[in-house]
Formats: C-alpha cells, sequence, structure tokens
C-alpha cells in the first residue's frame, strides 16, 4: 500500500512528543512493506528550534538511528498537493498542520482522490481549546484517528467529523527496550536514582511537578536528573535547591539507555489529561514501561483499561505516597523487578506500535468496504462480518 503522512515534523522531536509515535508507525510500515512519503514544512518550528539550542548536528541522530525514514520537506507556499497525492492508498494528515493545509487536502481528496483521507488528533486542544479544533475543515475527510475514547466522542458529538477511531499512541518497541541493567534496582552502577524526562512547558502542570517531583526528592534527598525544554529560570532555580541536575534536551531515541543508568522513573501528566481527559496516558509512560524502569505515576485515570495498575506501575495520589513509593521502589528490588517485568509484559501483549499499525490497517480496510461497489450476489450467498 502507498501511504502519504502529512506531520510537522519527523526529524526533531523537540517540544514535539508526537514525533515519537509517528516514527514508530512509520517504521512499522515500512518494515511491513509498505512504501511511505512523509511530509513537513521547511520551517518546522521544533526544527528551527533544536538547531538554534544544538547546531545542525542534531539532526544528524535521529538520521543515523531511523535511517529508512526520509521525510520531505515542502515550502508551504509552493506546495502540489497533486504530487505528493499522486499514488497515496492512504493518506494521513496529522493535527499539528494548518487549517489551510488540512482544508486543502481534503478539497483534493473531494475533487480526484480514491484514497482513504484520516485526520490524526493527538493533542488536548479538543478541551483546552475547541475553537481551533472546530476551525478545522474534516467535511472531505473518512474519518479521525483520536489518541482517547473521550476525544473520539467530542468529535462525534460536536459534529467535527462524522467518523472517528480511538487510536492511542504507543511504543516503539524497536528502540523502547531494556538497555542492559535496566529494570533491576540492583544492578550495574547507577549515575543516579531518579530521571524525569518532560518538559516544563506552559503552565499545564507546574504545580504537579513541584508536588510530585521536586518536593519528594528534596526530601528523600535522591540522585535526580531531569531532561526536557522550556523550562524558565525560577523552575530550574527550585531545580537546583531541590538538589536535581537538569541535563536539558535528550533525544528521543537515547531515552532507553538514559533509563538504564537510573533507578526509577516518574509519570507527571499535564492537568487537561488528569481533569478533562481520563484514559489517556500520552506517549511518556508507554515508553518507560517497554524500557523495563519501574515506574510511579502522579493520578490519571486510566478508565479505558490500557494498563493494570498498582501492577504495571504505582498511582502516588499525592506527594506524600510519592515520597513513600519512590522509597519502596529504591528499596525493595523485589518490588522494582516486579514493577518493570510486569509494566513491559503489559506494553509487549498491547500497546506497541506493531498493535496499532494492525488496527490501522483494519481501519483502512473497513474504509475500503465500505467503498466498494454494491455486490449483485443474492443475500444467501454473501458472507457477513462484525
Amino acid at each position: 500500500m502507498n501511504i502519504t503522512i502529512f506531520v510537522h515534523s519527523l526529524l526533531s522531536d523537540w517540544n514535539h512528543g508526537n514525533a515519537h509515535f509517528l516514527r514508530g508507525i512509520a517504521g512499522e510500515l515500512i518494515a511491513r512493506g509498505h512504501t511511505l512519503r512523509v511530509y513537513e514544512p521547511v520551517d518546522a518550528w521544533s526544527v528551527r528550534n533544536l538547531i538554534a539550542d544544538h547546531g545542525e548536528r542534531a539532526l544528524e541522530g535521529m538520521r543515523a538511528v531511523y535511517p529508512a525514514l526520509q521525510s520531505i520537506r515542502y515550502d508551504p507556499e509552493r506546495f502540489d498537493l497533486d504530487e505528493a497525492l499522486d499514488t497515496a492508498d492512504l493518506a494521513i494528515v496529522h493535527e499539528w498542520n494548518t487549517h489551510d493545509l488540512v482544508r486543502r487536502i481534503g478539497r483534493h481528496h473531494r475533487g480526484c482522490g480514491d484514497y482513504a483521507l484520516l485526520f490524526h488528533d493527538t493533542h488536548h486542544r479538543s478541551v483546552s481549546a475547541p475553537h481551533e479544533m472546530a476551525a478545522y475543515d474534516l467535511a472531505d475527510y473518512d474519518g479521525v484517528l483520536a489518541f482517547g475514547e473521550v476525544i473520539r466522542q467530542r468529535y462525534l458529538q460536536y459534529g467535527w467529523a462524522a467518523r472517528a477511531w480511538t487510536w492511542h499512541e504507543a511504543a516503539d518497541t524497536r528502540i523502547f527496550t531494556p538497555a542492559p541493567g535496566g529494570g533491576d534496582a540492583t544492578a550495574g552502577t547507577r549515575d543516579g536514582d531518579l530521571i524525569w524526562i518532560g518538559n516544563w512547558g506552559d503552565g499545564e502542570r507546574s504545580a504537579e511537578l513541584r508536588a510530585f517531583l521536586v518536593e519528594p526528592v528534596r526530601r528523600l534527598g535522591v540522585r535526580a536528573v531531569v531532561h526536557g525544554v522550556r523550562y524558565p529560570v525560577p523552575a530550574l532555580e527550585e531545580l537546583r535547591r531541590a538538589g536535581m541536575c537538569y541535563a536539558g534536551w535528550l533525544p528521543n531515541y537515547r531515552v532507553p539507555e538514559a533509563f538504564a543508568r537510573y533507578r526509577v522513573t516518574l509519570h507527571v501528566p499535564r492537568r487537561p489529561y488528569v481533569e478533562a481527559l481520563p484514559g489517556i496516558p500520552t506517549i511518556r509512560p508507554f515508553e518507560a514501561l517497554a524500557c523495563g524502569i519501574p515506574l510511579v505515576s502522579a493520578p490519571w485515570d486510566d478508565v479505558e483499561g490500557l494498563f493494570r495498575p498498582g501492577v504495571d506501575y504505582l498511582v502516588a495520589r499525592n506527594g506524600a505516597e510519592m515520597v513513600r513509593y519512590l522509597r519502596d521502589v529504591l528499596n525493595d528490588p523485589d518490588l522494582a523487578r516486579g514493577l518493570a517485568a510486569h509494566g513491559r509484559e503489559t506494553i509487549l501483549a498491547r500497546h506497541t506500535c506493531s498493535h496499532r499499525v494492525d488496527e490501522l490497517l483494519a481501519i483502512t480496510a473497513s474504509l475500503r468496504a465500505d467503498a466498494a461497489p454494491v455486490s449483485s450476489e443474492p443475500p444467501a450467498a454473501r458472507v457477513l462480518t462484525t
């Protein structure tokens, strides 16, 4: 199958977590023999910021780790959709594309496309900025891939799309796998005790980071490192006072080796996911569990039953529980090993990019079946499936 995907960026994961899952899906599709074209704008802000911080060489690592993944960087002012979609059987348009491009692709599909066309939503804007999502013209799309059931329901409830499917993110287990010593709290020499990877961001979880990360580390006095971008000076000062090391941007493909040098990690979800989008953990827990590192999470409601809370990871209801659970994991090797093993077991059974490609291909097949000419055979000769 010929597949075309329009993304913000495949090259850069600087403040762009969507690149994680998209790289995994792209790699899985290529490994299965599909022909893939990935388009990203030449002026993508994630690439610009990455180069500004770390230079052009920062892009070389991604290309070395993912040699099969190539993106076509286009000028939005001179983008030829006829050429981009000339052989497509399936096109996926990620929601970090412009409203204008989303509309243009829809018009192309209506006018001359015999391909399936899907919109891919992996953000909380359907709740936090619904006016932005309502402005996307999806009238000519075949449906929406939503990374949580609650988002799928919003598309249908507000009439933004006629059809939508829940398509959770997942771990790229070609990359995210235990490095030597990972997941064993007693193994090898460690750089420290706790690692947290994430961006401070724009105030969506500042209080939560203080309660579930900074203060527990300060109280326990453990050796901790933080990776991420967009940390304001006051936040960096808070980390310093708590005795934490801030180590800046970490390429996502280097996360498994970083996890292997520490004994436990945390998940601190952003406020919109906790308050309005239950069931959506975002990509970080999938990747951590795939790497076999014990995980302790701040509260989020796993209403879709993705994991086994208390078995795959621990859930701390408040800062005091976070302190207790971190102490338990760091001092109980059997507990640490059990969490690591069970968490990875669940990922491999249900939440890999291979699983998600299976789901995507099933959705595509259903769209093709809907579009096929009605059979002239009598009803008794037709086989119905559900």
